[in-house]
This record gives structure tokens, C-alpha cells and sequence, in this order.
């Protein structure tokens, strides 16, 4: 937000010198981002006054303009589409130099002579505006600096404003700060409220619970069509970054910037009826005042007449019912809507105006009166009209009202840690325009209506805090209780984990936990997701249901920046909506594409598939201790190939997933590569397993090699838990070396090659007794899975 300090100046009776004024918002909390001038240099640049205009006698495109400058009058042949007799305009004279490094000096242009330069307000850097000639105010005087007469001698604060401090969006706050902060008097405003010169008015309905308590209106008729704002009104719009339009929207504007106030401006002859502030009805449309057609529905507050929406409630307006330049009667309007009717709604269609950011963050709910008095002064002064009386309407009993706030001076003082009188915190609080009712140990303090930020004792010790000076506050050593946490073998730290998959050429990417809510229900097609009412914008308005959505972004992202081989791991929590609530469960998820191997002379370009990203994962779940309690079971997932997909589960709970992006997903996203992703739930999934004493056995270790075949639908998993079912302790280790289809094996079954190492700890195995366990593990899987040993 751009501050003017000639702005400010209007409302305080002493302002620091910009600088000095910069440092002390900063420390108090209003961050100022920059100060510059407002303009650049202009010496020589005077206000002109157009007295005649002819046609040049050999340009079409030009005119030779006789250009009043006061005591004097100069020839300007000129080119500007807009020049005409009577009008006042910038002019360069003779030795002025313009921003860029431009000289004025006597030329000839087509053969004609010309003594200057008429200006636009883009060849003074004052705006970047070339279409034609910057138009001044008719009473401004001829040869005047236009320094002087624009007040361009001003300094302009960019200030970053929290989302808290919406009291500050404005001239009004930012001097109601300054005032705290120096011990400045607020000057009285200088408003004369206009009588009613008719008795016209216009229908106005509030619909119960609508969240619009307050709506303040005035009809004002005779408006001159087509009539502009002031020069002074157009600079001071200009300085903080907003474009003059009309005499009508201009005034809206300022006192939106002036006093915090949002308003809205309509042509009252394209209202039907009356004025309805209800929500919208399922599937209605509205033209917003910048041609786009939106959809509403009817969570969305609107502004209507009888038979359809004319604006976008504390957004923006319609463009049916605004202002035109053959307006003749106006329709004001200043609301109080509550900010959780408007916040995000105008996020929903993409709009994010200087309108809704106030709304949302809170507007005083007692200054409709005052802004509705002084935007009809400003209109009135600068394009006539006779007003009516001020029409009020509104719901009291839904008003806002601020409740007393315990505060302990004793405790503020100890949270600060500085040693501030009562006074003084006194004196503070009412500089805050606070109401403060002293007791003998607690106090209790109203905040104004303005600050919808201040509703708890620590909000009062904040602002006693940075009023008082966090330079001021002096450093202190302080004794801090320490403890040693509990730490069980059972818990794998994340940083083994992360670990584990760095070493296997992963990298950390840390992503929003909020998604594009299109994009997670491509992955998630049938799943329940906690929409945001608030979002950030349209694209990160849903809580993530997985880490998947995030590291798929992250992929795409890579890839088009011509990353071949990319992979992706994140430590985070996902938000499952279920019907015990919302749930966060932390989670290990990663993704991997492109080639299986870093390229190099020694090895393929083969990419990555299912079982690589499964040793992956393997050597990631090594950090529980406990590898052999993992099983991957084939499974269908919506996200997932289906014929390349596993459950993760461990000692019959399933703690995530593995598994090959779906192709249909692979093709909308435009991967370059295949995508192969995990999600393991650390909670359940990442449990060390206690050690435990194991004794080592003296005695000689014997290996016998079993080739057996089986049917294709029979798992190695099932082949492996028979076997370790029959032959118990004594099985050491158990390899599959080798698993084979083709030529000698019939259609329909495989051949799987295992290796059983038998070892006992108390003696050596004899060969009856290790042909005997083969045998009766041959027998078992026969009967049991239909294995065969496999004979050549």
C-alpha cells in the first residue's frame, strides 16, 4: 500500500521527515517496503493553457497549438490527438530536461516553429499513459511550476501491512498510527454534511443473515455527464496506484483510500426496483464491471435490484449497473459486511480488489455515515448534482460488538520484559483509541471499532509491546527449565529415513500442503477433501489428501526445465476426511522417474521401473529393523498402473502404497517419463523393532537349492512363508536366485530357484536330517500351492 505524506499531512498536525517517519512504522509493525518521490524532477515544466489549435500545413497528424504560459503565449506544434482550445496541459518550455534525459529545446517540425513541448503524463514519469495530452485542472494558473500546482513536491511510503492490521489500509489509520507513535494530534475532519436538496430515495432490503448488517445510501441527481475529478483528486489517485476514471468512481476511490471505506457508485436508472442484498440464487450470472461473466452460487453474497445481481457484494461492481459517461442520477452506496461473508469469495473467480482485501480483514462498522457525507462533498464539488437525505438501513442486532478484554498490567510487564508504568501502558492504549477502565489488579479495555485484531489479553500486550519500542526494551538473560524428552528404541528418527534415500540419489522437496483441487480429484476421484474457505488463491483451495498431487507438480516442473532423471522424496503430513473428523496422518512419500541409473559408459538407459523404487523403498524401511515384516501385496489404486501397484503391509496393517503412475494420468499431466511413487505412514509404517539378543552358532552352515514350478497366480511371498512355516529356527536365510518362464516350462507357470541356508546353534545338522526338512518342504508346497520340483 503507497502512502502520501502530503496525504497525511491533511490529518495530523506534525509529521516527521519521510525517513525518520519510515523507521518508526517499521519498528512499531507497518513494514515500510520503500520511500521515494513521488515524482521525478520537472524543472521547467509549467501549466499550460491551450488558446487556439490550427491544423499544421504540412502534417496531417500535427497541430499548431498557441500555448498560454501566463505573461506570455508560445507556439507548440504538437501531435496529440486530444489537444483542443481551452485546455490546460503540461508544458516543457524551452531548456526544461524530462525524466529519461529528454532537452527541450527551439525546433522546426515540418517547416514550423516550436518553443516547447505539451506533455503527457508518461513523458514526465508520472504514469504510463502516452495516449494523448495529461489533462489539468481548469483552475489551476497558467505559467505556474507544475510542481507546485500538482503538489509533486511529495514523498510516497510503500508500507507491507499483516493481514491483521486491514485498520491501516488507509490514510485515516496509517495517521491514526503516526499520532500513537509520535504524539501528533489528529486534526478535525473537515466535513460539511450537505442538506438534502430533494427528497428522492431508493428501496433498500437486507436479507436476514446475508452478512451485510449495515447499508448506508444516497440518490443524487443532476450529475454533470461525463464529468472528471479534480486535478488534485486524479494526482492523489495516481500516487497510490489506482487509474482515474470518472468524477463519480474517482470519488469512491479516494474515500476508500482516505478513510478505509469501501463504496460503490451505480447509474440509477439500470436499478429495478430496489436494492436486495441477499445471496445468490444456484446458477445465476453477473458481468463484472471488467467484462468477465461469472457463475455464482449461493454461498456468495451479492448486491441485486428486483429481477438480477448488479454487483459482486464487497468485490466489485457490475458492469450493467456502473457508472457511463451519460450518467445523470447516482446511487451511492457504503455497506458494513461482516469479512467471513466476503473472505474468499472473490478469490473463487480470481479477483483479488482493493475492496474485498479491506471487507475481509474487517472495515469500522461505525464509519458508513461519514464516508457516504464526504463522498457526496467531493462529488458535488466537482461534478454538481443535488443530493437526498442519507438513507440508513441495517440489522442492529447483528452489529459487531466488542467485548471488555482483561488485562493484567503486572503480567504485560513480565511478558514484555521491561519495566512500563501504568501510566504509561494507559497512555497507550488510549493513543490506541482504546477504552480503558483501571481496577486495582485487572484491568478492562475495549478495543475501538476499527481493530477486529485485538480480542484477547496477549493482543493488548502486542500493542502495548511495539507502541512502547522493541529497541526500547532491554535484553535479559532469563532461566529456562530444561528437560530430557523420552526417547524409545521403537521411534525411527526422519532424518535415518531421509537419509536412507539421499544415499539413494533422492532429493527433499518440500511442496504446500494445499492443492488444486481438480488436480487432487484426478488422483483421488471418489475421495472426501476439506476445501478451504479462505484459500491463498484458486489453486491451493483444497487440504491434500496425499503427497503425491504435490510431487507429481514437482516432477512436471522438472521435467520441463529438461531434467531427465528426477528423484523425489517428501516428509510431510496429509488431511483424511472421515467420518471420525479430520485426521492428520504423517507421511514419507517419494516419487521417480526417468533413467534407472545416472547416465554413464558402464550401464544401460533402461528406466525405472516398480522393482527399483522398490529397493528403494526396502533400503528406506531398513531403518525399522524389521525389513522382513513388510509385504507388498498387488492391489488396485485410482492414482495407480493396475497391473503395477502394492499395498504396503506390515504385520497385517496396510501402511501405504507402491506403485506406477496410471497411464491415463501419465498422458493428461504430459510426463515425459513413466513415474513410479511411494507413500509409506510413518505412525504405523516406520516402528523400529526392539533388538534382542540372538546367539551365534558355532556350528557349519548347509545350503540346499530348490527349483520348483509353480502357476503365475501363485506370489514368491506365498512360496517363501510356506518354507519358513516348515522348516522354523533352523532356516537361516532364505535367497530367490533365479525365477524363469520359456522354453521347457509349460504355458501358464514359472520356475522359482531358492536357496535355503540351515544352521542350527546347538549342533551340526546331519545329512538325514537336512534331507528330511527338504523333503517335507517339497511335499508342503505341492500340497499346498501346487509346486513341482522342476526336473531339468
Amino acid at each position: 500500500m503507497r502512502i502520501s505524506v502530503q496525504w497525511l499531512q491533511d490529518w495530523l498536525d506534525s509529521v516527521p521527515e519521510p525517513r525518520e517517519l519510515a523507521a518508526r512504522l517499521t519498528m512499531a509493525g507497518l513494514e515500510v517496503e520503500g520511500v521515494e518521490a513521488a515524482a521525478p524532477p520537472l524543472a521547467g515544466v509549467v501549466v499550460g493553457e491551450i488558446i487556439s489549435r490550427e491544423a499544421h500545413p504540412n502534417a496531417d497528424s500535427l497541430s499548431i497549438c498557441q500555448v498560454s504560459v501566463g505573461s506570455e503565449t508560445v507556439q507548440i506544434v504538437c501531435g496529440a490527438p486530444n489537444a483542443r482550445a481551452g485546455m490546460k496541459a503540461p508544458l516543457a518550455t524551452v531548456g526544461a530536461r524530462l525524466p529519461g534525459g529528454m532537452q527541450i529545446g527551439k525546433a522546426k517540425l515540418r517547416g514550423v516553429e516550436s518553443f516547447g513541448m505539451l506533455c503527457s503524463a508518461k513523458e514526465l514519469g508520472l504514469d504510463a499513459d502516452a495516449s494523448g495530452l495529461l489533462e489539468l485542472s481548469p483552475d489551476l494558473i497558467n505559467g505556474a511550476p507544475l510542481v507546485e500546482a500538482l503538489g509533486l513536491d511529495d514523498t510516497l511510503l510503500e508500507i507491507n501491512l499483516t493481514p491483521n492490521r486491514g485498520d491501516c489500509m488507509s490514510v485515516l489509520g496509517v495517521a491514526r498510527e503516526v499520532a500513537t507513535l509520535t504524539g501528533a494530534q489528529l486534526k478535525a475532519t473537515d466535513l460539511r454534511p450537505l442538506a438534502p436538496a430533494i427528497e428522492a430515495t431508493f428501496p433498500v432490503e437486507l436479507e436476514a443473515a446475508a452478512g451485510c448488517v449495515r447499508f448506508a445510501s444516497r440518490v443524487i441527481r443532476g450529475v454533470r455527464p461525463g464529468a472528471k475529478s479534480p486535478s488534485w483528486m486524479r494526482e492523489r489517485l495516481r500516487r497510490a496506484g489506482l487509474r482515474p476514471i470518472n468524477a463519480a468512481v474517482d470519488v469512491t476511490n479516494y474515500v476508500m483510500l482516505e478513510l478505509g471505506q469501501p463504496m460503490h457508485a451505480y447509474d440509477l436508472r439500470d436499478i429495478d426496483g430496489a436494492v436486495v442484498v441477499r445471496r445468490a440464487r444456484p446458477q445465476e450470472r453477473l458481468t463484472l464491471l471488467d467484462g468477465r461473466e461469472i457463475t455464482l452460487d449461493e454461498s456468495v453474497l451479492i448486491i441485486a435490484d428486483r429481477s438480477k445481481p448488479i454487483a459482486l457484494a464487497g468485490v466489485m461492481g457490475g458492469e450493467h449497473s456502473g457508472i457511463k459517461d451519460d450518467t445523470v442520477d447516482v446511487l451511492f452506496e457504503v455497506a458494513f459486511f461482516l469479512p467471513d461473508a466476503i473472505a474468499g469469495r472473490g478469490r473463487r473467480y480470481g479477483l483479488v480488489t482493493d475492496a474485498s482485501q479491506r471487507f475481509e480483514r474487517g472495515v469500522d462498522p461505525t464509519l458508513q455515515h461519514l464516508a457516504l457525507e464526504r463522498a457526496t462533498q467531493l462529488l458535488c464539488d466537482c461534478a454538481g448534482g443535488m443530493p437526498g437525505p442519507v438513507q440508513l438501513t441495517e440489522l442492529p442486532d447483528e452489529l459487531p460488538v466488542h467485548a471488555a478484554i482483561r488485562l493484567r498490567p503486572q503480567r504485560a510487564r513480565q511478558v514484555i520484559g521491561a519495566e512500563i508504568s501504568d501510566g504509561d501502558i494507559e497512555t497507550i492504549l488510549t493513543g490506541l483509541g482504546m477504552a480503558v477502565n483501571r481496577g486495582s489488579g485487572d484491568w478492562r479495555v475495549t478495543a475501538p471499532s476499527w481493530r477486529f485484531d485485538v480480542a484477547i489479553e496477549e493482543d493488548l500486550i502486542e500493542e502495548i509491546a511495539r507502541v512502547y519500542g522493541f529497541d526500547r526494551i532491554p535484553e535479559a538473560q532469563q532461566p529456562a527449565r530444561q528437560g530430557m524428552p523420552r526417547l524409545s528404541e521403537t521411534v525411527v528418527a526422519l532424518d535415518s529415513v531421509a537419509d536412507a534415500l539421499v544415499q539413494r540419489g533422492y532429493h527433499e522437496a518440500i511442496t504446500y500442503s494445499f492443492v488444486e483441487p481438480a488436480l487432487q480429484a484426478r488422483f483421488f476421484p471418489d475421495a472426501a477433501t476439506l476445501q478451504l474457505s479462505n484459500p491463498i488463491s484458486a489453486e491451493l483451495a483444497a487440504m491434500r489428501i496425499s503427497l503425491w498431487p504435490g510431487l507429481v507438480a514437482a516432477l512436471q516442473s522438472n521435467q520441463r526445465r529438461q531434467q531427465a532423471r528426477v528423484r523425489l522424496f517428501e516428509v510431510g503430513r496429509k488431511f483424511i476426511v472421515g467420518d471420525g473428523g479430520l485426521q492428520e496422518v504423517s507421511c514419507v512419500a517419494g516419487i521417480a522417474a526417468g533413467a534407472a541409473a545416472p547416465e554413464q559408459w558402464g550401464s544401460g538407459k533402461d528406466a525405472v521401473d516398480f522393482f527399483d523404487v522398490k529397493a528403494d523403498l526396502l533400503a528406506m524401511l531398513g531403518a525399522t529393523c524389521a525389513k522382513s515384516e513388510f509385504v507388498f501385496e498387488p492391489d488396485r489404486h485410482p492414482t495407480l498402473h493396475p497391473g503395477q501397484t502394492a499395498r504396503i503391509i506390515r504385520n497385517g496393517v496396510a501402511v501405504g502404497w507402491l506403485g506406477r503412475l496410471h497411464p491415463e494420468l501419465e498422458r493428461s499431466l504430459e510426463l515425459t517419463y513413466s513415474a513410479v511413487l511411494f507413500e509409506v505412514e510413518t505412525e504405523v509404517g516406520l516402528v523400529g523393532r526392539l533388538p534382542h539378543y540372538q546367539e551365534i552358532s558355532r556350528f557349519p552352515a548347509v545350503r540346499r537349492d530348490l527349483a520348483l514350478t509353480v502357476d503365475e497366480a501363485v506370489t514368491v511371498r506365498q512360496l517363501v512363508d510356506r518354507i519358513r512355516a516348515v522348516v522354523g529356527a533352523t532356516l537361516r536365510d532364505l535367497v530367490v536366485f533365479d525365477i524363469y518362464r520359456g522354453s521347457g516350462i509349460e504355458r501358464g507357470r514359472k520356475s522359482v530357484a531358492i536357496g535355503l541356508n540351515l544352521q542350527d546353534v546347538s549342533r551340526t545338522l546331519t545329512d538325514v536330517e537336512i534331507d528330511s526338512l527338504v523333503v517335507q518342504v517339497r511335499d508342503d508346497l505341492e500340497r499346498a500351492l501346487g509346486a513341482a520340483i522342476r526336473d531339468k
